[in-house]
């Protein structure tokens, strides 16, 4: 997850810069108070920010079997060291104090300070990390109200994360605080889009290597012969050493991953950094091609709606009877992707045109 978030950190910037390069994006001049002392609120800001990571630190550092066991479920859980989450919030915002103590003037004075787009890209991918996990776990609640009424606390467990629950939080998230930084949003919805597909493949990969309960249905077919010169297990995989411990004990294993399932499944995962892979490659080639703000998002829409839909097809996941039909939340969202995103694509070429005839 984390190499994810970085990767496509490092391609939002690219593009950002790019836009900025051609006219698309733009500076602006913010008025910033200089050589004043720390405040409350940035100690306060700063304490905070350090307590948390290191009263997961702490913690995890302590009881590293535990970690080892459920990474997810102790970075997720409310679990962690309060003497360490002080201490490490106290020497920061000490640090933050002395720093701003360095350059404190005899009277402050105010400068303007130009700040590019690329240059939030930090705050955005820490704001679409977190509005990310909390759109995952609510959306995941939502799929499992049941266990979720009889459980209200498993929301803060570090089980369960859906996909579109973060990736639609998320997204909320972060373009409420890009379009209060003067970013376009559909400027910056278009220079997301690949970035985005390539975080989710990224994601993926961590999937498939866990065995994290992320796989396909049962898959006893043969191999098409046509297929036949791929190893056996991107056809059907048994997820030997799954950190869900599912599947028959593995002779002669001992520690905590030691099962294997039997019958293999398929390895959706994979697929899905396949595809995901492919979409990111042709929406980074369309990138430069498609003028219309907007357009290249809607193009995002559509191919993750398709993927999605088809990957459920084979997928492991809770479905919901309706209207006599087994269908899963991913299978309700994706479409209406695909519709947002092939309506958008003729509403903006349309509007693109109308506005040239007009003018």
């Amino acid at each position: 997850m984390a190499l994810s978030f970085l990767v496509s950190a490092w391609v939002l910037t690219k593009e950002l810069k790019r836009k900025e390069k051609e006219g698309l994006l733009h500076a602006t001049t913010v008025e910033k108070l200089v050589g004043k002392g720390a405040s409350k609120e940035e100690l306060a800001e700063a304490f905070a920010i350090f307590f948390v990571l290191f009263f997961k630190l702490v913690y995890i550092i302590l009881n590293y079997d535990e970690f080892k066991t459920d990474m997810q479920g102790s970075l997720l859980s409310l679990k962690g060291n309060l003497l360490g989450g002080i201490l490490g919030g106290a020497i920061y915002a000490y640090y933050v104090y002395r720093e701003k103590a360095k350059n404190k003037l005899p009277e402050p004075r105010m400068e303007k300070v130009l700040i590019h787009p690329y240059q939030l890209v930090g705050n955005i991918t820490l704001i679409a990390a977190i509005g990310g996990i909390l759109g995952a776990k609510l959306f995941d609640a939502l799929e499992n109200y049941q266990d979720f009424f009889n459980n209200p606390a498993m929301i803060f467990s570090g089980s369960g994360l859906t996909v579109y629950g973060g990736l639609i939080v998320g997204g909320i998230s972060v373009l409420v605080y890009t379009s209060k930084k003067g970013i376009p949003i559909l400027h910056m919805v278009d220079a997301a889009a690949a970035p985005m597909i390539l975080a989710y493949a990224i994601g993926r990969i961590g999937c498939q290597m866990a065995g994290d309960g992320d796989w396909g249905i049962v898959n006893q077919n043969p191999m098409p012969s046509f297929l036949s010169f791929l190893p056996h297990w991107m056809w059907s995989f048994g997820y030997p050493h799954n950190v869900e411990n599912i599947g028959d004990p593995i002779p002669g294993c001992l520690g905590d991953y030691c099962h294997v399932l039997n019958p293999g499944v398929y390895p959706t995962p994979f697929y899905e950094t396949i595809m995901g892979m492919i979409i990111f490659f042709i929406l980074w080639s369309m990138r430069k091609k498609i003028h219309v703000p907007g357009v290249l998002f809607c193009w995002y829409l559509v191919f993750n709606g398709i993927e999605r839909f088809l990957i459920e097809l084979i997928r492991v996941n809770i479905k919901y009877h309706i209207f006599g039909m087994d269908v899963t939340q991913a299978q309700l969202i994706s479409p209406i992707f695909f519709l947002a995103g092939v309506i958008g694509i003729i509403y903006f070429n349309n509007k693109a045109k109308h506005n040239a005839q007009a003018t």
